[in-house]
C-alpha cells in the first residue's frame, strides 16, 4: 500500500461484494431455482464466488445453461424473481461499514454507490438496510456500465466533486477498469466474491485491501477523520 493515498473528496462504492455482503440473499435464490428442478442445494462458498459475475453466471452454475441456451432467459427471470421475493434478508454491511458512512456523513464527506445491479434490486436492498447515499447509480440508469466510466463520471457529478479527487471501491476487475478509465483512485477489496483462480493482484488497481478494516482505516486516515 502507498506510504500516503490521496484525500478523498468523495468515496464512491459498488455495491454487491464491496460495501454490502448479498450473497446469502443470492445464494438462497440459486438454491431455490435448483430446487424447482429438483436439484440438490450447491454449498455456499460456490455459489458465493459467482456472485459477481451476475444472475446469468448464477443460471449457468445452477443449471449449467449457458446463455445461448434456450431457457437461459427465462431461467433468470425465474432466479431473479426468487430472489425478488426479499432482497435483504440476510444481507449486511461488511464490517465497519455503519461506522464508516456515519462519521462520513458528521463530516459532510459525500459517498455513492454505482453498481451494475438493476435499480428494481438496489433500492430495496438499501433502503433495508437503512442506507442513504448521496448517489446511486444502476446498470439500467445509463445506456452503459461498468466497465465504462460514465456510470462514475455522473456519480462524481451528482456528488459535487471532481472525479480526480474521489475513491472507487471494488471487489471486481471491471471495477479497476472503470476507475481507471474515469481518473478516480482504484481501490480493489480482496474480501469480496473473487473466484478461484483469478488474479486480483492483476487488476489495473491504485491499492488492494485484504479486508473491511483495512479499508476504513486507510479512508479515515486520508480523510484526516480519525
Amino acid at each position: 500500500m502507498p506510504a500516503a493515498l490521496p484525500r478523498p473528496a468523495a468515496l464512491i462504492f459498488d455495491l454487491d461484494g464491496t460495501l454490502v455482503d448479498t450473497a446469502p440473499d443470492l445464494a438462497r435464490a440459486t438454491n431455490e431455482l435448483r430446487q424447482h428442478h429438483t436439484l440438490p442445494a450447491l454449498d455456499y462458498d460456490v455459489i458465493r464466488a459467482e456472485v459477481s459475475h451476475g444472475g446469468s453466471a448464477l443460471v449457468t452454475l445452477a443449471l449449467g445453461h449457458e446463455l445461448d441456451h434456450p431457457e437461459h432467459a427465462s431461467e433468470r427471470t425465474r432466479l431473479l424473481e426468487f430472489y425478488a421475493r426479499d432482497v435483504a434478508a440476510h444481507s449486511v454491511l461488511f464490517p465497519g461499514y455503519d461506522a464508516l458512512i456515519e462519521i462520513c456523513q458528521r463530516a459532510g464527506l459525500p459517498w455513492g454507490i454505482v453498481t451494475n445491479k438493476p435499480r428494481q434490486f438496489a433500492e430495496p436492498l438499501i433502503a433495508a438496510l437503512e442506507l442513504t447515499p448521496g448517489c446511486l447509480l444502476c446498470a439500467d440508469d445509463l445506456p452503459v456500465k461498468k466497465p465504462h466510466p460514465e456510470p462514475l463520471w455522473e456519480a462524481a457529478r451528482c456528488l459535487g466533486v471532481d472525479a480526480s479527487e474521489c475513491w472507487y471501491l471494488g471487489d471486481h476487475g471491471r471495477d479497476m477498469q472503470a476507475a481507471r478509465a474515469a481518473g478516480m483512485l482504484a481501490v480493489a477489496v480482496r474480501y469480496g466474491y473473487v473466484r478461484e483462480g483469478d488474479d486480483v493482484d492483476a487488476w489495473p488497481a491504485d491499492v488492494w485491501f485484504d479486508t473491511s478494516e483495512e479499508v476504513i482505516n486507510a479512508a479515515l486516515r486520508a480523510a484526516d477523520l480519525r
